[in-house]
């Protein structure tokens, strides 16, 4: 066991502060890392003021961070896919039961034994519950690391191990959509990164907001077209023409009038999670047979997919690179949707303390 310095809340309320954690030694399997960028997600700051308290209490001291990306300084004896200086990433999850089906079908996010990458109970005992990247290292099984493109900006990779992966998922396993018309809700930091890869595969991609000041990014960003969704007109316009519909919106809204956008045979997947349950019409799903439904993130293998599709379209986020001494800042300013589009934290500012 060793000594990592680090960031963490020690309540609800607390602000974060300079703290050291334990890290374990490197066993056979693991990976140890030295962290260079790790993203801010708004998972973090809803685990840090514990807003998910009765589905995932938190547990402090809390050092969050889970759209990782760093360079291997040390391997153990048994691991085969990685080498000591390689640019490696590490997402939501850090380790699974790897017998069950979902994990079997290469979908350990579904895995009911799987180790989140901070806030789970930790297997190894080297902590009372995992600790995240908001650090200056961390050792991984090797089977949770993925390999990041050697061509693409660092601090820009980091958001895609979360915001990155949760986009790409629904939207590849939607099928083809080359030449279809594809809607993204929301052009925050999730939004973002959908209007990016819908774009990549050859959809012709509408955004939708409520913001007439965000059509300029939009389609700086890559979409076709923007549509207010508080414009009445505009959205009669568009109805029953969508093939599919990415909702990235966490607040409470009306799930029917997008449905209303879809064509036949239409998917509206939400990847936002809205606190209040929405009201869903029958009627609007049962005339033109349409569907609705959720996605969360990816497996390991469908990440590296998702990294390597990256590198090959130089796709990264669109990132405000902030030292770690302003984390208590930009969590003030996330709250307030204030970033274009994500957080990235500059690890190296830890190592000047």
């Amino acid at each position: 066991m060793y000594q990592a310095k680090a960031y963490s809340v020690t309540s609800a309320t607390s602000p974060f502060s300079s703290d050291t954690i334990p890290r374990r030694e490197t066993t056979g399997r693991d990976v140890q890392i030295e962290i260079l960028f790790c993203g801010i997600c708004h998972s973090d700051l809803h685990t840090v003021r514990d807003e998910w308290h009765s589905v995932m209490p938190t547990t402090y001291p809390c050092v969050p961070g889970h759209e990782i990306v760093g360079r291997v300084t040390k391997v153990g004896t048994e691991v085969t896919r990685f080498k000591a200086g390689e640019l490696v990433g590490v997402g939501c999850m850090v380790d699974s039961d790897h017998i069950c089906p979902t994990c079997q079908e290469h979908l350990e996010q579904f895995c009911n034994n799987g180790t989140f990458t901070y806030n789970s109970p930790d297997k190894h005992g080297t902590a009372p519950v995992t600790y995240g990247g908001y650090s200056e290292s961390i050792v991984v099984d090797e089977r949770f690391v993925l390999s990041v493109p050697e061509n693409l900006d660092l601090a820009g990779v980091a958001p895609l191990l979360c915001a990155g992966i949760t986009t790409y998922s629904p939207i590849r396993r939607w099928g083809d959509i080359k030449g279809k018309k594809v809607g993204v809700v929301g052009l925050g930091g999730l939004g973002h990164m959908g209007v990016k890869f819908a774009k990549a595969f050859g959809a012709h991609v509408v955004v939708f907001t409520t913001s007439p000041g965000k059509k300029e990014d939009a389609l700086r960003l890559g979409a076709h077209e923007v549509i207010i969704s508080t414009n009445a007109e505009e959205m009669q316009q568009h109805a029953g023409t969508f093939n599919f519909i990415l909702d990235t919106i966490a607040a409470d809204h009306d799930i029917n009038a997008y449905i209303n956008m879809l064509g036949r045979d239409g998917n509206i997947t939400l990847v936002g999670a809205p606190e209040t349950p929405l009201q869903v019409s029958a009627f609007a799903l049962l005339f033109g047979r349409k569907s609705l439904s959720g996605s969360l993130i990816g497996g390991i293998a469908e990440t590296q997919e998702m990294l390597d599709f990256c590198g090959s379209h130089n796709i990264t986020s669109d990132v405000e690179i902030i030292p770690i001494q302003q984390i208590n800042e930009a969590y003030e300013r996330l709250a307030k949707s204030d970033v274009k589009y994500r957080f990235s934290i500059d690890m190296a500012s830890l190592k000047a303390e």
